[in-house]
């Protein structure tokens, strides 16, 4: 608890000396998100832009991604991570490097959502051998929609349907995703996400048939960095120890290579 009290009151700290950042957050976001938390959003990388997204979880876990934006709407990444990295004793570290790859198939316009397809390989959480999955399925292939509108600032809303490939345990539904985001002021925003956990929630899943409800603040600190403070699973659907809504911290860093 001290550790994420110190967090915090480093947070404020940063939000004191820089408020008009410009990172992911707030009315003055240069960048689209990629993801709200778990759940991809239609947002891709401009060419010729490098992300660096490191996600600090329970258990130790840390994940690394690298995204390039590399043609014009298609971005390419790899990730790679794992358990107790913080803390002591031995890491354990995932089996196999993570991919992601996103093509934007329409622009935002007027009437239409932005619309991403897309895969990516990397799950969250420990690893586990039987069944061979992560805690936290990874997407797979997924299709994301996302439109903004004009509300006190901004509010986006998006809609993810996605197959994942970590069907051992028996679930292999397709499943679906549903997220939003308001901006509060320039810097910050408050997101939310609901996964339904169509394909995590039979008799050898993890999931309890609840879905996963997540939230997280999101804040530009600097020019291309955003810190998301989130709390996971709201609902307790997960059936691991310990059964409660867990906190987590992602820092993302965009930069041109140009």
């Amino acid at each position: 608890m001290k550790n994420y009290k110190l967090l915090f009151f480093s947070f404020l700290f940063i939000v004191q000396i820089n408020l008009l950042a410009q990172g992911s957050a707030g009315e003055s976001a240069k960048f689209e998100y990629r993801n709200l938390i778990d759940m991809p959003a239609a947002g891709i990388l401009e060419k010729g832009y490098v992300g660096v997204t490191n996600n600090i979880m329970p258990g130790g876990v840390v994940i690394s991604k690298l995204e390039v934006g590399v043609f014009e709407n298609v971005s390419f990444g790899i990730s790679y991570g794992g358990a107790n990295i913080i803390g002591s004793g031995k890491p354990d570290w995932y089996n196999l490097p993570g991919v992601n790859i996103r093509f934007r198939l329409l622009n935002e316009s007027i009437n239409f959502p932005a619309l991403t397809l897309g895969f990516d390989s990397q799950g969250k959480g420990l690893e586990y051998e039987n069944p061979d999955r992560y805690q936290i399925k990874s997407p797979g292939f997924f299709a994301s929609a996302s439109k903004n509108f004009q509300f006190l600032g901004y509010l986006s809303l998006h809609a993810t349907a996605n197959y994942s490939f970590e069907k051992n345990d028996g679930d292999n539904f397709l499943n679906f995703k549903l997220g939003a985001e308001k901006t509060i002021g320039e810097s910050f925003s408050f997101v939310s996400e609901y996964d339904f956990g169509f394909n995590d929630n039979s008799a050898t899943s993890f999931g309890r048939g609840n879905g996963y409800l997540n939230l997280g603040l999101k804040l530009s600190v600097a020019s291309g960095i955003t810190i998301s403070l989130e709390i996971r699973d709201i609902f307790n659907n997960k059936r691991w120890s310990p059964n409660s809504a867990d906190r987590a911290i992602t820092i993302e860093y965009i930069k041109s290579i140009f």
